[in-house]
Parts: C-alpha cells; structure tokens; sequence
C-alpha cells in the first residue's frame, strides 16, 4: 500500500488574476489590460467568443517542443521557475545558509548528468534487490507500503470529512501505469495503439533491469499489463471518485480485513507508523477489495515485476539517460505528444518545488511579494465577498433554511493570499550532494514522516497545499478555505494597472470560481467548518439539481476531440464554478461601477465588453491531442474553449454586452440558459 500525500482539493486548472485601479497607467498588456494582438475581429463574438478574443494567438502560437499546451497558463510558469534558477544559482555551490544549502544541493545532485551516468545502474540497484528479494505475499505488502514503492492500494493522512479538527488515515485505489482507466478499457484503435506502445515500453524497462530475452520480456510485459487491466476494471471511474459521501467509508480493523484480508493491515499499518489509528476511511471499497485479491490471485513474480517497473518508471530522471529518454518517448511523446524533454535545469526546479517546494516558496516570496499587492487583494476579495452574499440571499431556488447555513459558510470563508503564515522545516531532511535518487527516497519519507507527526494533533489550518511558486489557486471544502500562490498574482493575471473592468473579469472570475466551489455540486455537501454534513433542505437540493442536469447535458455535447465527448458528469464542479464564479464576477464589477460610475468606451469597447473580453483572454490556450484526450478522459476541467464558449452562453449580461442574436452559434434561448445564481 503505497503512501499517498494528500493536495489541496478542487485544484482550479489555473485561472486569471489581475486587481482593480481605479488609474491605469500603463497595463502591461495593450493599452488597458488585454492584448489586440491576440483577438480575431473577423469572429463574430456571438459565433465563437474564444476565437473572437484569441483567435489570432491560437492561428499563430506554437506549443514549444517540450510542452503539451500553450498560453497564458502554461507559458507563465517558466517565469517563475527561472526565478527559482537564478535564485539557486546566485547561491552558489556550497552557500552558508544551511536551508539555502540543502536546496542547492538537491539540484545539483540531479544536474550532474555526467556522475549520473558514470554510476549506471549503482544507484537503483539496491532498490530493484529488495523487489526482487520478496519471497511471500507477507513480504509484498510490507514493501508495498514504504515511501517510494508502488502499490495497488494508496494509504495517506488528511482531515476527517467527518470530523474536519482532526487528522484521519484514508486509503484507496492507485493511479495505474497508464493513469486513466479508460486506456485499458476502451475498444477504440488509438488506445489499442497505446497499450501496443505501453507494452514495447515496458519490455524496454525490463532490458534495461536485466532481461536480456525478448521473448522474456514479451511475457512479462503481457502478464503486467493483464494485472493492471483487471485492476482497471474494477475501479471507480472518475465521476464515481467526486462523490464525498460514497468515497467516505470507516472501516474498523476487522471490516478492513473482511474487505481486503491479503493487504495484513494490521501488521502493514503498524510498520509504516499507523498501529494506533483504530479506523481508516476507504474510499472504494470495490476497488481495494479486488486489489486485495489480486495480490493472491496473480503470480508474486509477477507482482515483483510490476514494482520494478513502477520503481524504475517513477524515478527514470534519476539515472542514467537511457532510462530517463525510455520514460519520455512513452509518457510524453506517445501519450501526451510533446516532441522534446523540457532543459533539465526546468526540472530540476520542478523536483526542487515538488521535494523542498516550500523551502523554495520562503525564498520566492521574500522577493515577490508586497504589501501592496496583498492590500489590493483584499479588497477585491471583499468585494466578491459581497457580491456572493447579495446572490445567495437572492437565490430563487433557495429557500430561507438553507439560505440561512450559505450565509453562515460565506461569512466563515477563510482567504489566503500570497504565502504561508509559517513554512515546513525541513532541517530533518539530509540530502546528499552526490546521489539524486537517494535525495527523492529520503524527501518520500520525510514526507511521509511529515504527516505521521500531526496525526493526533488538530488540523493546521495554516498549512498550504501549493507552493508560493506555483502558477494556480484552489479551494479547501475541509477547511472551507481558498488560496491564492503568490506567482499567479502577476501579468497578465495580476496588473494594478489594468483596467477595472479587466481586473474583475480576470481576477474576480477566478476567486468566484474558488468561493464558487464552496457551493458548486460536491463543495456544497460540505458545511462552515468543512464538516461533510447535509445542511441543505430537499426542495432547494432538488431545485439546485436539477438545474446542475442542464449544465451536465450542454457540456455532454461538446466534442473537441471527434469521438471523445466533455464528460458533464466529470466536469460539472468546475464547470459550475466557472459560471457562479463569472456570475458573481459580474456582480462584483456592477458593484464597482455603480460606486464610481459608468465607465467611459475605450477603443471602442465598453466596460461590459472589456470585463467579458477579459475573461475569455485569462483562458488563452491550446493542447497538443494526446494532452486534451488524457484531459477529457479523467481531467475535471473542461478546456480552455469550452471555459469560455460553454460559460458566456449561459450569461445574459454577455448577450447584452455583444448583442447576440437568435441564429449567432452560440445562442441559447433564454429558458434554456443555466444560472448558478
């Protein structure tokens, strides 16, 4: 039972932020917050809003060599991650300051290529003994369970859902080889293509582990892929997983060896630190339970195999080129189609943000972040604040006993911006200078050692799960708290000197999308103080469903990919926080306005047309098909075209805004329009 470490729920696939001025120097895109450059004029806006807006940028931009996607919300990372480079490398090589020398020290153990390649296959080796040297099942879930070893089964450490004050122990099915369970399911030639190409990868690995037959690894790789072929069958889909009140199942230790007996839970769980937890949430049951047979009913040697490729898969970019290059041409070239691995001192930051992300974030912060730029964003915060107040006490379809518990949760909404109050030590964490690979095995169970100490303890609110570096924002139901990095709060997303109506449009869209999971169709299950507990009545449940439906079915019909379909089902939460999220947006910007006045035309474009403009252009972006497919398939984002075109449709101040007509594409009759709010 591999560890798990527990993120931030409702992760936003990545938004636009900019703040409110009521002055506007010099934005630094175009002349008052959005870039000409990027709009197609020829679109008729009620036709195709997102080419309307972008139209030019998505004709002309490239998808850089070593990336699956474009646009704003993938090219704005490489910002912040050269920050991150200089800082390390105006470090130096062996700094003073002993946090700053731990984290120039784990990157530079992995950009030495050369000592990489000189040590071959040295420093996995002991790795792969200890797989090969299991003799029993006993011995399987035991290893199963250390930090860094893959299992069928994930075991972590996160707040109860149902006592959100205190840290529970839940487990799970695990990601497969392929990620989605539909590349081993599906009939289709392209993912008969896929698993033609996971097979050729996995008897590369095994020639690169020893097996030197080819009709050996051939067999191999055939009984691996049947493993997790069977594995896939029987668990949940993706849709399946969003629903917090199936996935939360306490189990007592004699439930949990009725369920899964082969898993030794007694016995696995005192190893890795766990013996005292009575209960543990399991939250597929079906799911463990098949895996729990597996591990009788399929071959040890065959399981032994199966780890040593999830080993060697998992850490490929820690040895020598011919595994990382073997790992690549599969996971990035075939299935995600990027065309060429990114610099390897890019992932090297990355490795540094995923292993010492916040000891990085302390740094980063000191140089990115002000007073000034927090003061504005409170202020907007709170004028989103009030705009979702002013909704939720006007929700027809909300009656006053539920209304009353939403203005409860409104007002207990807890805001973070910027950066953590505190930061993780991480003085118990050595690091080697020399070995990259030892270097991610002891950050696994450093990690892992970081969750056991807070077990008993009540939760930490003032913990984050994303670094101060990360290009993103997210909402927290178990702590009914949103969170906004300080690398997003930048252009274009952030621009004190943008345009009011760009700043909401932008800014106010995505923390109304964030405060708008807080209500959306799985957030709402969740109550003030993050306790998942039913505090709505039937009749606004079912009015709120019902309505939800017609969203689920206007993005069931959307098909960016012929054959493969917007899942509606998958994506609603989302998709339900776009919407509220603009709604809310909106309502926040007329707020404004009427405060300071209507805003005069500029260049044509009036205040309500810039804020919508603004909107569509946070969105920019485009996907390489292997990208968009993993997307559709398990992603519950919808794209970025359809964030756009899928959420304008439904609001009546944009048809007002562009005067949309009945015969434009992307009309919808008024009663056939979705409103959250």
């Amino acid at each position: 039972m591999a560890i798990k470490r527990v993120a931030g729920l409702f992760l936003l696939g990545i938004s636009g932020i900019a703040l409110a001025q009521t002055t506007a120097p010099k934005a630094k895109y175009g002349a008052w917050g959005v870039d000409y450059t990027s709009m197609d004029k020829s679109v008729k806006p009620g036709d195709d809003f997102f080419r309307y807006a972008e139209g030019t940028w998505l004709r002309d931009a490239p998808i850089a060599p070593d990336k699956s996607r474009a646009g704003y919300n993938y090219d704005m990372p490489d910002d912040a991650e050269a920050e991150v480079r200089k800082m390390v490398d105006d470090a130096g090589a062996s700094p003073a300051d002993p946090k700053m020398r731990r984290v120039t020290d784990f990157y530079h153990a992995y950009m030495d290529q050369a000592g990489i390649e000189a040590r071959g296959n040295a420093a996995i080796r002991p790795y792969l003994t200890r797989i090969n040297n299991v003799k029993n099942t006993s011995e399987l879930v035991a290893l199963m369970a250390e930090p860094g070893y893959a299992a069928p089964v994930n075991i972590g450490i996160s707040p109860d859902a149902k006592n959100p004050t205190q840290y529970t122990v839940d487990a799970g099915q695990a990601r497969l080889g392929l990620g989605s369970r539909d590349y081993y399911l599906l009939p289709d030639a392209k993912y008969v293509a896929f698993r033609a190409a996971y097979r050729a990868y996995i008897m590369k690995v095994m020639g690169l582990a020893g097996v030197t037959d080819p009709a050996a690894q051939a067999s191999r790789a055939d009984a691996i892929i049947a493993l997790e072929t069977r594995l896939a069958k029987s668990q949940w889909t993706p849709e399946a997983r969003r629903d917090p009140v199936k996935t939360y199942n306490p189990m007592t230790r004699a439930q949990l060896a009725a369920l899964a007996p082969q898993f030794e839970w007694t016995p696995v769980l005192a190893k890795i630190g766990l013996g005292k937890m009575p209960t543990v949430i399991v939250a597929e049951p079906s799911a463990v339970a098949d895996a729990g047979k597996a591990i009788t009913d399929t071959p040890l040697a065959v399981w032994k195999d199966w780890m040593t490729l999830r080993f060697i898969t998992s850490h490929a970019q820690f040895l020598p080129k011919a595994f990382d290059d073997a790992q690549f041409d599969f996971y990035g070239r075939t299935l995600q189609g990027v065309q060429a691995q990114p610099d390897r001192w890019k992932r090297g930051v990355r490795l540094l943000n995923d292993d010492l992300g916040e000891a990085v974030g302390e740094l980063y912060a000191q140089k990115h972040w002000t007073a000034d730029t927090e003061r504005q964003m409170t202020e907007l915060l709170g004028d989103l604040r009030a705009a979702y107040k002013e909704k939720i006490e006007n929700a027809a379809w909300m009656d006053e006993t539920t209304r009353k518990e939403a203005l409860i949760k409104l007002a207990a909404f807890d805001p973070r911006i910027g950066h953590p109050v505190k930061y993780i030590d991480y003085s118990n964490l050595t690091v080697s200078p020399t070995d990259p690979l030892a270097n991610a095995m002891a950050a696994d169970d450093f990690g892992w050692k970081l969750e056991l100490s807070r077990l008993g303890k009540p939760v930490d609110r003032a913990l984050w799960d994303m670094n101060v570096q990360e290009v993103n924002a997210y909402y927290n139901p178990l702590t009914n708290q949103v969170t906004f990095p300080a690398a997003i709060l930048q252009p274009p997303f952030f621009d004190p000197n943008a345009d009011p109506a760009v700043n909401y449009g932008e800014t106010g869209a995505t923390i109304g999308h964030e405060m708008g999971h807080g209500f959306d169709d799985e957030g709402r299950q969740f109550d003030a103080t993050g306790k998942l507990r039913d505090w709505w009545t039937k009749e606004s449940a079912d009015r709120y469903t019902a309505h939800a439906q017609k969203l689920v079915e206007q993005f069931n019909g959307y098909e960016p990919i012929p054959g493969v379909h917007i899942k509606g089902e998958l994506t609603l939460g989302e998709n339900l926080g776009d919407l509220g999220g603009l709604e809310a947006a909106y309502a926040a910007y007329r707020r404004y306005v009427a405060r300071h006045g209507e805003p005069a035309v500029i260049d044509g474009y009036t205040g309500d047309q810039r804020f919508f403009i603004a909107y569509a252009q946070s969105w920019q972006g485009k996907a390489r098909e292997g990208a968009l497919r993993a997307q559709l398939l398990s992603n519950p984002h919808s794209p970025e075209e359809y964030r756009v075109n899928g959420i304008v449709r439904n609001m009546d101040a944009w048809y007002a805004a562009f005067g949309v007509k009945p015969g434009d594409k992307l009309y919808l009759a008024p009663a056939d329009r979705v409103h959250v709010w």
